[in-house]
């Protein structure tokens, strides 16, 4: 794929003979077209293969090494929040899948079946689960019967499927994905309420310490909130590109709706009977792709330090009459002392390759930091250090070797982390009418508007703003609310507005 474009079959001259040999680069950019940028950047960065069943996606261990890291971060956070690991099988029945009608009316055209078995028909057709609260509450009445038996709190880290039919997009939108699912069960409110906000601190804490990437935490719509749940919070997140929301994690109040449905019931401390109050909560491997789009460039992958499974790759670049292994000790020495001291680091000394393609190839993988090491180096003590995010080059004693990296990694983190929130800000416009709303929709912005909180109004926004671009929707009501002045009207009915939302075209 990459390439193709500017190596045509008259072009001469060596440089464009050397790209089409080794594959390297990028045939789109990310500011021209967002859409096939991204395609290329997945695949070329080893992130992804194409698979053939469509919607499907294999994840190369340079993905999987990202959803590693995160998983050790949040499994060690919600042990300490006495939540176990347990894990359901992946088959559903019709029966229980159908027991909650507002919830599988949301999921049912998403729902695989599996219909046969070898060349014979299924008697009952199982469904392939897209989520698992109808899997698992069946057996939550089973074991919760008394007051004792509260809190029940679960996790998974599981395989889901939903048989997307539009736009599949890899991380984003696939047939097939990771995640963690918590599903848990509390005898009051209160308790619920308080878990669904510390998960959400958690999604929030992926997102912006791990993956760089600015969230909002807020609160679904009523029409856009998990189907059969009681309310759903979320930390959106905005891809400047493209001028559209996306929704990052979520974690959803279930009330006890589900509670009714499954007669999920216990004896109080009373002796009353009563019912459960449950949460779900989840976030995905959408995340990742979330990252690439929000840190990306022309020249590929650019990965924050915290999740690269390789943060500083060493490079020898020896010349001819140099003293080829004094370079090569160096190399080796280096990465001996960055791992020791706990910094992911590799060398790559590969002989079959040129320095300068060795520096494109870890480039388009997104690795934070590059060192090279050369004669002047070697003779001097010395390394060049090159960073991934700017290009900036610094040149470190191996005296401060440990010290001077850690440094630059904390400080590519940080400004990863505060260039995309300059960028998803300057995207963010507040409006107080449907004119400037409907200008600010055409200008790709995050809008912030006030609104009255009805359905009706909201499904009127999404139908007056139908069109090749998609609608628009609410995106969430952030927690922390800008002042609503009396008298404030909704910039779509004319009512009088409650509160502040932001909207926007979603992905």
């Amino acid at each position: 794929m990459a390439g193709k474009g500017a190596n045509s079959s008259n072009t001469k001259g060596k440089k464009k003979e050397v790209k089409k040999e080794t594959g390297l680069g990028l045939s789109y950019k990310k500011d021209d077209n967002f859409g096939e940028w991204y395609s290329e950047v997945v695949v070329n960065g080893e992130m992804i293969e194409y698979y053939d069943i469509s919607g499907c996606y294999i994840l190369r261990p340079w993905a999987m090494s990202i959803w590693e890291i995160m998983q050790t971060f949040f499994d060690a956070e919600i042990k300490k929040m006495k939540i176990r690991n347990c894990y359901f099988p992946l088959f559903v029945s019709p029966g229980v899948l159908q027991k909650e009608k507002d919830h599988i009316e949301g999921f049912a055209p998403e729902v695989a079946w599996v219909t046969k078995s070898g060349e014979s028909d299924l008697e009952v057709p199982i469904a392939i689960r897209p989520t698992s609260e109808t899997v698992m509450y069946p057996y939550f009445s089973k074991w919760i019967r008394g007051h004792r038996d509260l809190p029940l709190r679960l996790n998974q880290w599981c395989n889901v499927v939903r048989w997307e039919f539009s736009n599949p997009t890899p991380f984003i939108r696939s047939r097939e994905f990771l995640w963690q699912e918590g599903h848990t069960a509390f005898a009051t409110k209160e308790e619920a309420d308080t878990e669904v906000i510390d998960i959400l601190e958690l999604y929030r804490h992926i997102y912006e310490e791990f993956l760089a990437v600015p969230v909002i935490k807020g609160k679904k719509s009523e029409h856009e909130k998990f189907a059969g749940g009681l309310y759903t919070t979320t930390v959106e997140a905005f891809i400047p590109n493209t001028g559209r929301g996306i929704q990052g994690a979520t974690s959803h109040c279930l009330g006890q709706n589900f509670a009714k449905m499954f007669e999920i019931n216990f004896e109080n401390d009373k002796g009353e009977k009563a019912m459960v109050w449950q949460n779900s909560w989840a976030y995905t491997t959408r995340t990742i792709g979330v990252m690439i789009m929000v840190h990306g460039d022309d020249k590929g992958l650019v990965l924050p330090p915290k999740i690269a499974s390789v943060q500083v790759i060493v490079i020898p670049v020896p010349y001819k009459d140099a003293n080829t292994q004094g370079i090569f000790d160096a190399c080796a020495a280096t990465v001996k002392t960055l791992n020791e001291s706990g910094i992911r680091a590799e060398v790559d000394s590969r002989d079959n390759y040129s320095p300068g393609w060795k520096y494109s190839h870890w480039e388009m993988k997104g690795v934070p930091l590059r060192i090279e090491i050369g004669p002047k180096d070697f003779a001097n003590n010395q390394v060049r250090a090159v960073r991934r995010d700017n290009s900036a080059k610094i040149d470190i004693p191996m005296a401060n070797l440990v010290e001077q990296v850690n440094d630059l990694l904390n400080n590519i983190q940080k400004s990863l982390f505060e260039v995309a929130k300059q960028k998803r800000d300057a995207c963010i416009q507040v409006v107080n009418t449907w004119e400037e709303f409907a200008e600010a929709l055409s200008q790709k912005k995050m809008i912030m508007a006030p609104w009255c909180d009805e359905e009706e109004v909201e499904k009127d926004v999404k139908a007056r703003t139908k069109g090749e671009m998609g609608a628009a929707k609410s995106l969430c009501s952030p927690f922390d609310q800008p002042e609503l002045p009396e008298g404030t009207l909704c910039f779509a009915s004319g009512k009088p507005a409650r509160k502040w939302t932001y909207w926007g075209r979603s992905y």
